[in-house]
């Protein structure tokens, strides 16, 4: 008997040993699996390779508007859509000090993604209350992430909260529009607790993805529907911090399917440089269980350029006919924080290894 219990004590300091040894290259070296060579060999092509983002623009695309518009304190939440040649880029705006901010939603326009010009109409699209906010819209997409129209129309979701109240309470809504200057009302409350959502439309069910904000730390979670607005939520979360270079909560992801592989890039706060966010991928063959780039973060902020300095986050990414990727996001110049977000920029990534199916190479092509 006491050689049993000796035994049981030698495993139990075996596995304890082991799970301390597992923690400290986690924290050394930013390890989330013993072996990332068990990653499907069908994800090694996007998890293998850099994601070199070239920033192409010498300054901000989006910057603040003059005092007394909308979007003359904050600005962030880029939304992107491609259609015969031309880019819409919505984003989410609001003037007035950060505990009283209340976002509506602007929209600009461009013919090469780069060069943007602001809607003389801005905002576009805002709440009735003049109190609850219009926060990180996501279109409706095909799995590739083209724009994806239902009878002609538009289709967002998006978050929604009132700063200035006592809760903190975020809600899901949509909204439907044939141009993407006049919207519908918003929707009732389809879901609690959502924040920053993508949404694809993959062989007649909507599937989204999402940052739930009910708990600290933030995380990221799936829900499905027949007809996207009954959402089934999937049990487990989908991503949690896990990774030596995020901090706090996980935010803003963008999700599309290439030739079979879900991919996402995502954000949280960046432990290497305080006060600052930058952008992770990931990969996965179900859009369930996701495997991390091992050089995450694959964009970080640029101290050389002080409108883009701290933050990058809140992005929307789609692929171009040349197979390239370009993203646009939002940032953040150096402390104090009096802006939110200061500025919208934009990068290119071209990788080396794509060999796309024809099929999925169109980012103009609209299911209507």
């Amino acid at each position: 008997m006491n050689n049993l219990v000796c035994y049981h004590r030698f495993l139990h300091d075996d596995i304890t040993r082991l799970w301390m040894f597992y923690y400290l290259l986690q924290v050394l070296f930013g390890f989330t699996s013993f072996a990332y060579a068990d990653q499907p060999s069908e994800l090694r092509p996007w998890l293998d390779s850099s994601q070199s983002w070239k920033r192409d623009t010498d300054g901000p695309i989006i910057s603040l508007g003059k005092p007394g518009n909308f979007d003359d304190r904050h600005l962030f939440a880029p939304m992107v859509a491609y259609e015969n040649g031309r880019y819409q880029l919505w984003y989410c705006g609001s003037t007035g000090v950060v505990a009283n901010r209340v976002f509506g939603m602007g929209l600009a326009t461009s013919p090469d993604g780069k060069q943007f010009h602001k809607h003389p109409m801005n905002p576009v699209y805002r709440l009735v209350d003049n109190k609850h906010s219009i926060l990180t819209p996501t279109l409706l997409r095909n799995p590739d992430g083209s724009t994806h129209r239902e009878q002609g129309l538009l289709r967002i979701w998006f978050s929604s909260t009132w700063f200035g109240g006592s809760n903190g309470l975020h809600t899901l809504h949509e909204a439907t529009s044939d141009d993407g200057i006049g919207w519908s009302h918003p929707s009732p409350r389809q879901m609690k607790h959502v924040y920053a959502p993508t949404v694809l439309k993959i062989d007649g069910i909507y599937r989204m993805w999402y940052v739930d904000v009910e708990h600290e730390p933030w995380i990221l979670r799936h829900a499905d529907s027949h007809n996207g607005q009954d959402w089934q939520v999937t049990t487990d979360p989908v991503l949690v911090i896990d990774q030596k270079w995020e901090q706090g909560r996980l935010f803003y992801l963008t999700v599309m399917r290439i030739d079979g592989v879900y991919i996402l890039w995502y954000g949280s706060y960046w432990s290497e440089r305080p006060s600052t966010t930058a952008i992770g991928f990931a990969a996965s063959l179900d859009g369930l269980k996701w495997y991390k780039h091992s050089d995450n973060p694959v964009l970080r902020p640029d101290p050389t350029r002080s409108w883009e300095s701290h933050y990058v986050t809140s992005q929307s990414v789609i692929r171009l006919p040349d197979n390239s990727f370009r993203i646009w996001y939002a940032s953040r110049k150096k402390p104090p924080f009096v802006n939110k977000y200061f500025a919208i920029n934009t990068a290119v990534w071209n990788p080396t290894f794509t060999n796309f199916h024809a099929e999925d190479r169109n980012p103009d092509r609209c299911t209507f």
